[in-house]
């Protein structure tokens, strides 16, 4: 085979995102030299044409380990066409709900915004198991990543190919397959500012060559621990910049903050008290933010007042706050040992076989802001802080001397809004083991000159979530409060009595497991491919067919305990209860490769999934090459894909979960839905949301397509640039509430009322609804050269959204754009993402230096801006673009030993800032979607081979 210009430029520029080879492939010096035919993810044909139809990027462990990458989590937040949603332990750090269950101790993977339960991840080309809590993504954190020879990431649906799951692409991690030898490395990524480090350790090895012993058989160990990052370890994570539009939505401070109650509870403040100054009605006191007090800020670290104009409350303007945010871990504390090994076997010259181990565990722990003790249901009146305690008197002088002792009921309790920093923070410990054992042959049918490859494997994912510190059992925390032996009033270096802090330790319900779940996959699967003896005036037509059977089983386990006494705001998700529900999957697939002319090949593809419970659906797929000129590819890919509901989309019980923002109001009276105390209709409503499955559901439904072209036009230069849109239908979602909202007339029956027709709850169930279409250009470009007897590389690889648009029916027209606006629950659409990466090579040292840039986009409105009441000084609606520099150095000129020292964020920069609401999103201050939050670290790899 003749190679062009084309080939020889992108093989010489090295992988990058527009060409791939396998591992194997040799780079021929000359035109008229041969490249074997090599399989890369998104296509069963073996081919020599190496520039497919569809794009493709590949990472070696070279690159991988030049960028201080130790994990699958850290190259997707690297990756330009990953998504930008809550997939990483930064951004899912908080308290969860059900919906957010499975993110304990997850990082799932997400192309092109497509979520991760909508991009397909494989290890060594087949499918791993979901992770044990939800049953919908593959953890990321279970994948062996110092065993990785490469990872080869398609960016395109690949349903045809795979099945379900592939609408956003693929991502193949790929191991190695023998290995003879024995090495060792150890890495550490130190940062400047402390906190966050992070540790790895590996050692591998391997015997016998499957030449000419017919065997090898290796294995690898690898040790990763990330040490904690605690939101106040850094400076940006601070929500209290009100005059930005960010302060923290609470007054449960460690100075407890006073609050009314209704006029049959009777209380110190009774419902309420008049304000002197101008008579506003007062619901919530704290005493150091009365004229003339201390302040706030006395109160404890992390106190501030709390901004009533920000939150639309004027009844609150004598309240404290704190900086909760803030509380939560930004780096949760991660230990993980994973284990791979490879037994091959040389059968005959044309057959082999082998046996692949893979198995992990991960223990991960989150952990937040202490638990707010609220004068509520749960903490009646018997739990108030009674009249004979010890700061009784100094609470009722202080209201008495501004409100008047007239206003008051001395002798009756003081209902109180607190956080009990004696609790401790909430923590939540889960461990998750997974293993995958797959036995193959592979090899070539004699005759017809076909390869073939079969395989059997059982891959399972079990996780257990337990609760650390911070939890209580809820009866005898009532006790405790209502004895007066824990004060809530207490100011820096008071501390509560022993008796007090020994009844909240006999209280604690630390180590009650929460949850736990396994998620099992046992697949059947075989490949043959090769051609069909027709030939086309660009050669024989190539083909491949397969069949693929599956069985899927979940279940999930809520509170196993004997006596199920409650534990006071446990996240226990026991109507979910799923006994190990299971379905098959069979399914038969077919590829076509139709080389038309020297310069236009077809690719054709399609696939029959059949489901128990769903019925079949067909995936079809065409693709083309056409290379008008040596130095010129245009490709082009069109494309069907499908997403199943997960098991707990179908089959999950009823949960509920208090709405906590005090930014809804009735949809029925107030249109829109944005509450305002200045607006008839629209005062502030808090409902139950009611979460939940539906057996009813259907799969979601894609169409992908893409077209672009590749160009060398020098030896030393070559770029591409490729156009794609994926469009999804009957998306599977919790009932978006700004859909129940602002469609208000069509789901009156999802707002449930009491009957006074206050809303009491909002039906948020799971349902197919409407669609988003998301559309976008991907470039890449490599330019080589040499200088001072060294080799250099530059190669620039961005990604830009055109359009994220979204639908809440499928008989709305679709949204305005979204991209570059702040989404809450979706991916975060920014517009622009790049890479560009220097290397120079001479000799035994390298160097890389790369940029990498996050384009900037509108911030959330703040309560007060969105319903028009009051927009802080310095509020800037644009979120400021983030950029950060990493360099590397390499150096293998000792002996059998390898140094690689790095630096991330050279130049320290920390998160641009915004002021999203923390309720619903992670990240004080700052948007762990887009940004690292450790600042600049130092890094340093040393490897050795020892045998």
């Amino acid at each position: 085979m003749k190679l062009n210009r084309l080939i020889q430029s992108l093989a010489l520029a090295g992988l990058g995102s527009t060409c791939v080879m396998a591992q194997e492939t040799t780079i021929p010096d000359a035109d008229d030299a041969k490249v074997e035919r090599i399989r890369v993810t998104g296509s069963n044909i073996k081919r020599t044409n190496i520039e497919g139809s569809l794009p493709l990027t590949v990472f070696s462990k070279a690159e991988i380990d030049a960028q201080g990458i130790t994990s699958a989590e850290q190259l997707l937040m690297q990756l330009n066409i990953a998504g930008n949603s809550s997939d990483n332990l930064a951004s899912n750090g908080g308290i969860v709900s059900e919906e957010q269950r499975g993110n304990n101790g997850v990082s799932g993977a997400n192309l092109r915004g497509q979520g991760a339960d909508a991009t397909l991840v494989l290890l060594n080309g087949r499918r791993v198991a979901t992770h044990g809590l939800k049953g919908r993504a593959v953890d990321l954190n279970s994948i062996p990543f110092a065993a990785l020879e490469r990872v080869e990431v398609l960016r395109d649906g690949a349903s045809a190919m795979y099945g379900t799951d592939a609408i956003g692409g693929v991502i193949n991690f790929i191991t190695k397959k023998d290995y003879t030898g024995g090495e060792a490395s150890a890495f550490v990524d130190a940062t400047e500012a402390g906190g966050g480090n992070i540790y790895r350790t590996n050692v591998l090895i391997g015997a016998g060559d499957i030449n000419t012993d017919g065997w090898n058989i290796f294995g690898t160990l690898s040790y990763k621990r990330n040490a904690t990052l605690n939101g106040t370890d850094r400076d940006f994570s601070n929500t209290f910049q009100p005059n930005r539009g960010l302060s923290p939505d609470t007054r449960g401070t460690p100075f407890a903050t006073v609050f009314n109650r209704g006029a049959t509870q009777p209380n110190l403040i009774g419902t309420g008290l008049i304000d002197p100054a101008d008579g506003q009605s007062i619901i919530a006191v704290n005493i150091l933010d009365l004229p003339g007090a201390s302040g706030c800020a006395s109160g404890g670290d992390m106190m501030g007042p709390y901004d009533e104009r920000l939150w639309s409350s004027l009844s609150s303007r004598y309240a404290c706050a704190w900086d909760y945010p803030a509380a939560a871990r930004i780096q949760q504390p991660q230990e993980s040992v994973d284990f791979i090994s490879r037994a091959s076997f040389k059968i005959n010259e044309n057959h082999s076989a082998y046996v692949e181990v893979v198995a992990s565990k991960v223990e991960v722990s989150k952990a937040f802001e202490p638990n707010q003790i609220s004068p509520g249901v749960v903490f009646g009146p018997e739990t108030w802080y009674p009249s004979t305690g010890e700061s009784y008197d100094r609470i009722y002088n202080a209201l008495a001397n501004y409100f008047g002792a007239d206003q008051l009921n001395y002798g009756e309790r003081i209902a109180y809004r607190w956080r009990c920093m004696a609790c401790g923070p909430r923590q939540i410990d889960t461990e998750t083991t997974s293993y995958r054992l797959m036995a193959a042959f592979e090899g070539i049918i004699s005759g017809i000159d076909w390869d073939y490859t079969a395989g059997i494997s059982r891959a399972t994912s079990e996780s257990d979530s337990v609760l650390g510190s911070g939890y209580h059992y809820t009866d005898a925390l009532q006790q405790v409060l209502g004895s007066g032996l824990i004060n809530p009033f207490l100011m820096p270096g008071q501390s509560q009595s022993a008796a007090g802090m020994a009844a909240l330790d006999a209280a604690s319900a630390t180590g009650v497991k929460l949850y736990g779940g396994e998620s099992i996959m046992t697949q059947i699967d075989a490949t043959f491919t090769g051609g069909l003896g027709f030939e086309l005036p660009g050669g024989e037509i190539q083909a491949a067919i397969g069949a693929d059977l599956r069985r899927e089983e979940f279940k999930f386990n809520g509170d196993e305990r004997a006596e199920m006494r409650p534990i006071f705001n446990a996240p226990f998700d026991n109507a979910n209860v799923l006994d190990k529900v299971s379905r098959d999957i069979k399914a038969v697939f077919v590829e076509l490769y139709l080389p038309i002319f020297d310069s236009l090949d077809i690719s054709l593809a399609s696939r029959y999934d059949k489901y128990d419970g769903f019925g079949s659906t067909t995936n079809p797929k065409i693709g083309f090459t056409w290379r008008p000129l040596d130095s010129f590819l245009v490709r082009g890919a069109y494309s069907t894909g499908f997403k199943v509901p997960s098991f707990n989309q179908l089959f999950n019980g009823t949960t509920e979960s208090q709405y906590t923002g005090l930014d809804l109001a009735d949809p029925a009276t107030c249109p829109g839905g944005v509450a305002s105390e200045t607006i008839a209709g629209c005062a502030s409503i808090r409902p139950v949301e009611i979460f939940g499955g539906k057996d009813d559901l259907k799969p979601e439904e894609s169409e992908q397509k893409s077209i672009g072209f590749v160009a060398a036009p020098f030896d030393n230069f070559n770029f591409s640039v490729d156009w794609w849109e994926i469009e999804r239908t009957d998306t599977i979602r919790s009932a978006p509430r700004d859909v129940l909202i602002n469609n208000y007339d069509v789901f009156q029956a999802n707002w449930i009322r009491d009957s006074s027709g206050q809303v009491v709850a909002i039906d948020r169930r799971y349902i197919n609804s409407g669609g988003t279409l998301t559309r976008g250009i991907e470039v890449d470009a490599n330019l080589t050269g040499d200088f001072a007897g060294g080799k250099w590389r530059l190669n620039m690889n961005g990604s830009y959204i055109d359009s994220f648009k979204t639908k809440g029916l499928e008989t709305l027209p679709y949204s305005d754009n979204l991209v570059g606006e702040y989404v809450r629950y979706f991916n975060l659409p920014i517009k622009w993402k790049h890479t560009l990466n220097l290397s120079y090579v001479k000799g035994d040292w390298s160097h890389t230096l790369s940029q990498l840039y996050r384009d900037g986009y509108k911030d959330e409105l703040p309560v007060s801006v969105r319903n028009g009441s009051y927009t802080p000084a310095d509020w800037n609606p644009d979120v400021s673009s983030y950029m950060t520099y990493n360099y590397s150095l390499s150096y293998s000129g000792f002996k059998d030993v390898k140094f690689t020292f790095g630096i991330k964020n050279l130049f320290d920069q920390d998160p641009p800032f915004t002021a999203h609401q923390n309720d619903f999103a992670a990240g004080a201050a700052w948007e762990p979607r887009i940004a690292d939050p450790r600042g600049r670290a130092f890094t340093l790899l040393l490897e050795y081979k020892f045998l």
